[in-house]
């Protein structure tokens, strides 16, 4: 049986000790990937119900790698090992004001950017815990990370082949208890996220819907965007969806390179046209974007703002330089009521808000994931929409109604306790 990748927990590992098979077991893992396969632990593992594939059965690649894989299962090779990574953002992550937030190290863009750049295939991320995912050899890593880089992945749609850091590896070989402990969680987790698989590919809701290509450019401004909790949908900058202004209000195409081809650009800007905003920069002269019809209305320092037909275009007059506060930027042009979710009391949380209206589970789905440590402290969501009932999900408890309270056109919702990854079911 062939990796699947859309429904596998895969783990890359060294050790074929025969003894071991429990410990993968405990882990919740479906495929072991080893280097040549020994007959001693192919058959442990057979008996455990656990698949032993060659390495080399999956293609671990760059994009253009992922794209040229044909049939066989691939996995994007890059990505950051997620988690806080600044020192003093740790010390004090209850902390969250404008002018304060921790650098966190998130793949959940990754995910949907290689979904929309490779509609045929099942997301996936293979990075490694090394230098190359920002990880110094100095670096101390905490056992729960593997746990958050294999929730990241799939509450984003998608998947990541796990691989053990060395010092967490020796000490699973060795079962030392707090890694044994944090490795049971990783099982829990993952037997979760299969059971709840559904919730995790909803599309988002389309308010803000970003464009990407294969470049550098739009993946930065797509890490932003989620790391401002602006929840976007993702498009690809060839294949713009059609005009819907009542549900698509921003579409975003900013740092496309090389410019879109005159009938792109026509569908782009027809969002505009149409009454929505289109948010784009300026790369290469002359801008892709100008055209005749565009009615000039305000020049800011930073920016241009121009009327088309219903809507505006707003332009801004260099390429983005700070895709952090272009995210906070195109947040205010949606407006902040009008945005999907909003997160308060915590700094260290990525939310998303999919469209649950076909899957028979609610008519929208907050999906949370916390990159930092657990909270015991209340944690508030603002959620677009008017729901009267709320259920919240996780890993580590059974499921529970939560109370909710209409704030104009906004739902609130406050989590008590919330730890690695979570989801609330809204009606």
């Amino acid at each position: 049986m062939a990796i699947d990748l859309s429904a596998d927990i895969v783990l890359r590992w060294e050790d074929q000790d025969p003894s071991l098979v429990p410990i993968l077991r405990e882990g919740a893992i479906d495929v072991v990937l080893v280097g040549a396969p020994a007959a001693a632990f192919q058959a442990a593992c057979r008996a455990a119900g656990i698949r032993v594939e060659p390495l080399a059965a999956l293609k671990i690649s760059d994009l253009s790698g992922v794209r040229a894989a044909g049939s066989a299962p691939a996995a994007f090779a890059h990505g950051l090992w997620p988690g806080v990574t600044s020192e003093s953002a740790k010390e004090d992550e209850e902390t969250a004001s404008p002018s304060y937030m921790p650098w966190l190290d998130a793949n959940g863009y990754r995910l949907h950017w290689l979904k929309t750049l490779c509609p045929d295939r099942p997301p996936a991320l293979a990075y490694s815990p090394d230098k190359d995912a920002g990880l110094r050899p100095d670096r101390l890593v905490p056992y729960d990370t593997l746990e958050l880089a294999l929730a990241e992945a799939w509450m984003n749609g998608g998947n990541y082949v796990l691989a053990v850091e060395p010092r967490y590896r020796k000490a699973l070989v060795s079962r030392e208890p707090k890694a044994l402990a944090a490795w049971r969680r990783l099982g829990r987790t993952a037997r979760w996220l299969k059971q709840n698989k559904s919730l995790f590919t909803l599309p988002a809701l389309p308010r803000i819907t970003l464009l990407v290509d294969a470049g550098d450019a739009t993946a930065e401004i797509a890490n932003m965007m989620m790391r401002q909790n602006a929840s976007p949908a993702f498009a690809a900058a060839d294949s713009p969806p059609p005009p819907d202004p009542a549900n698509r209000q921003v579409i975003v195409a900013a740092g496309l390179a090389p410019a879109p081809a005159p009938a792109i650009r026509d569908r782009i800007l027809s969002h505009a046209e149409a009454g929505a905003t289109v948010v784009t920069d300026r790369i290469g002269a002359p801008p892709w974007w100008r055209v005749p019809q565009l009615h000039l209305e305000r020049d800011e320092p930073d920016r241009e703002a121009y009327r088309l037909g219903r809507g505006t275009v707003v332009a801004y007059k260099q390429a983005i330089g700070d895709p952090s506060d272009f995210a906070l930027d195109v947040i205010d042009l949606l407006t902040q009521p009008r945005r999907a979710v909003r997160v308060w009391n915590t700094s260290t949380v990525i939310a998303t808000l999919g469209n649950a209206h076909e899957s028979g589970r609610g008519r929208s789905v907050l999906r949370i994931v916390n990159y930092g440590s657990p909270h015991e402290w209340e944690v508030m969501f603002y959620v677009q929409g008017g729901y009267t009932s709320a259920v919240l999900l996780r890993p580590e408890a059974p499921q529970k109604q939560l109370q909710v309270a209409r704030r104009s056109n906004l739902t609130e919702v406050n989590l008590q306790d919330l730890r690695r990854a979570a989801v609330v079911l809204l009606e």
